[in-house]
């Protein structure tokens, strides 16, 4: 994801720099926008302590005007703010996967995010080609997340319980409400383990019971069927 926002950005006319926990990762950053664009030449995992230290070390790095944004949707931006000497220019800038094709950002304001943060962060997604939405209120999962959550979560709750198959299941979505995808193929584009960690998270600061996640999507997991990238999730690949 990260390699993503840094291609559009660098397409946008940006000067970028990218830093990682490991050399490893960086040079996986590297080749993954190289794929990207021979890709479009040829049509013509961290947990929140992580996060708090990579804006610990960059707040002690940038200038002060600089703004720091993540584009975590499991983590409250409050939480990263906090860390941090500038909580008022840290914000949310969530953009979504595959970055260079898919055209919205959502903005979300930490607890203290100033309104100078927020329309610097708008002008720099929009100058990427992003079309953005604003989260007012940190709360978990922000809006598409808990959208997403509570489709796919009743999605596998009727698939689970043997109501209808994930194909039908999807189907009546794509047909019914117009989606591109079903929200069983969003999942195992995804992967099951980010949803199911993410949904985790929703579910432990909102205490919503629609946010729980079903004991399938543990099993799941548990046996290594991740979706796409494991070749076996809720559909074969």
């Amino acid at each position: 994801m990260g390699a993503g926002i840094a291609q559009v950005s660098a397409q946008a006319g940006y000067e970028v720099v990218l830093r990682d926990v490991t050399d490893e990762a960086l040079a996986r950053g590297r080749d993954g926008i190289a794929a990207s664009y021979a890709r479009f030449v040829a049509k013509g995992k961290l947990a929140a302590e992580d996060k708090q230290e990579i804006f610990r070390a960059l707040d002690r790095l940038v200038g002060e005007d600089a703004i720091l944004a993540s584009n975590t949707s499991a983590i409250p931006i409050t939480k990263i703010a906090a860390v941090t000497e500038r909580p008022e220019r840290v914000v949310g800038t969530h953009f979504f996967s595959p970055v260079p094709m898919m055209g919205l950002c959502e903005l979300v304001r930490g607890y203290k995010t100033s309104d100078e943060t927020l329309a610097r962060a708008r002008e720099f997604a929009e100058s990427t080609g992003k079309t953005c939405v604003v989260v007012n209120r940190d709360v978990a999962g922000f809006v598409t997340t808990r959208l997403l959550a509570a489709l796919v979560v009743e999605a596998t709750r009727l698939y689970e319980s043997g109501v209808a198959s994930a194909e039908d299941i999807d189907t009546a979505c794509k047909l019914g409400f117009g989606h591109a995808m079903g929200p069983l193929a969003t999942a195992d584009l995804t992967g099951v383990d980010i949803l199911l960690h993410a949904f985790g998270n929703i579910y432990t600061e909102s205490q919503d019971e629609k946010f729980a996640p079903p004991e399938i999507l543990r099993r799941m997991v548990d046996a290594g069927d991740l979706g796409r990238k494991s070749g076996q999730g809720f559909y074969s690949y």
